[in-house]
C-alpha cells in the first residue's frame, strides 16, 4: 500500500515480512509494557516543543512573568513561618526557619508539579491524540521536563537563602550525602510520573475522581515531611510516616544540605523499590487504557 511517498506493509504476526525495505511497517502491539523507546529518541523534538509551550502559556499575559518563580516560594515561606513556626512552635533542629522551610518547598513543589502534568494527560490532550499518532508517553515526560526548569530557578533563590544564613554565622554545613542530590531529584520526579501516569488512566473515565485527587494531593503534603523534620514526630507516628516513599528523598536532602538529622539508607532502598513496581504498574496500565480511551473521551 502506498500513502504518499511512503509504503506501508500490514501483516500478521503469524506472516515474516518481505525483504523490501520499508519505510513504516505497521504491527499489533504485543505486550502491555511495550515502552517504544525509539519512538520516543525520533520524537524528542515533539517533547521540546511541549516544554517550549507549557513555559510559555503558563506565564503569558502576566506582568511579572517568570518572576512567579520566585515570588511563590517567598510568600510560602513567610506563611509557613508565621504559622508552623511561630503558632505551632514546630522545630525546625537549629536549621533558620526561611531555609528549612525552602528546602522542603523547593522539593514538594518539583514533585507535585510533576504529578500535575501527568496525572490529566488524556483528558487534556484527547482532542490532539485523537487526530495524530505520536508516543502518548511523550506529553508526561516533557511535563517533567517543564518542572525541571522551575526547579532549577527556584534552586537559585533556595542558594541566594543558604548563603545570606551563612553570612549571619548560622550554624549550618553541607556534607557527601549531598552528592546524592541528583539520584535524589530523578527518584522525585519518576515517583510523581508513575503516580500521574496511575491517575490519569483512572480519570480518564471518571471525572469526578480528579476532584478527590486533587484534595486529596493537599492533605499528602502534611504526611510528607515537608514543614517539619522527622524527628519531631512522636515515635507511635514516626513508622507511619516513614511508610510515605517521598519521606526518605526530603530527609536525604536535608541531612546532605543542613548535616542535621540522619541519612537513612534503608529509606531510600524501600522508596526506590516502591519506585520500581509502581511504575511498572503504571506504565502498563497507561499502556493498557491507551489503546481504547479515546472511545470513552
Amino acid at each position: 500500500m502506498t500513502f504518499g511517498n511512503r509504503k506501508i506493509q500490514y501483516f500478521s504476526e503469524s506472516v515474516s515480512p518481505i525483504s523490501e525495505k520499508w519505510d513504516c511497517i505497521i504491527t499489533p502491539r504485543r505486550n502491555w509494557f511495550d515502552i517504544d523507546l525509539k519512538g520516543l529518541w525520533q520524537y524528542r523534538y515533539l517533547g521540546y516543543m511541549y516544554v517550549k509551550r507549557n513555559f510559555i502559556t503558563q506565564y503569558r499575559q502576566t506582568i511579572l512573568g517568570p518572576l512567579w518563580f520566585f515570588i511563590q516560594p517567598i510568600f510560602t515561606i513567610i506563611v509557613y513561618m508565621f504559622i508552623f513556626g511561630g503558632l505551632a512552635g514546630i522545630s525546625t533542629e537549629g536549621v533558620p526557619q526561611p531555609l528549612f522551610y525552602m528546602a522542603g518547598i523547593l522539593f514538594w513543589n518539583y514533585f507535585s508539579d510533576c504529578f500535575m502534568s501527568s496525572s490529566n494527560v488524556f483528558v487534556t490532550n484527547a482532542q490532539i491524540f485523537g487526530k495524530v499518532y505520536f508516543p502518548r508517553l511523550i506529553v508526561p515526560i516533557s511535563g517533567l521536563f517543564s518542572a525541571l526548569f522551575k526547579f532549577a530557578v527556584q534552586a537559585v533563590l533556595f542558594v541566594i537563602i543558604y548563603v545570606w544564613c551563612l553570612s549571619v554565622n548560622s550554624d549550618i554545613s553541607v556534607n557527601l550525602s549531598l552528592l546524592l542530590l541528583p539520584l535524589l531529584i530523578l527518584m522525585l520526579a519518576l515517583h510523581a510520573f508513575s503516580w500521574g501516569l496511575l491517575v490519569s488512566s483512572a480519570t480518564y473515565k471518571y471525572r469526578d475522581l480528579q476532584i478527590m485527587i486533587s484534595f486529596v494531593m493537599q492533605l499528602f503534603m502534611y504526611a510528607t515531611p515537608v514543614v517539619y523534620p522527622l524527628e519531631t514526630i512522636p515515635e507511635k507516628y514516626k513508622d507511619l510516616v516513614s511508610l510515605n516513599p517521598l519521606s526518605a528523598i526530603f530527609e536525604t536532602f536535608r541531612y546532605g544540605a543542613f548535616n542535621v538529622g540522619v541519612l537513612d539508607w534503608g529509606g531510600l532502598l524501600y522508596s526506590f523499590i516502591f519506585l520500581l513496581v509502581v511504575l511498572y504498574a503504571s506504565i502498563l496500565l497507561f499502556n493498557r487504557v491507551e489503546r481504547n480511551f479515546m472511545d470513552t473521551v
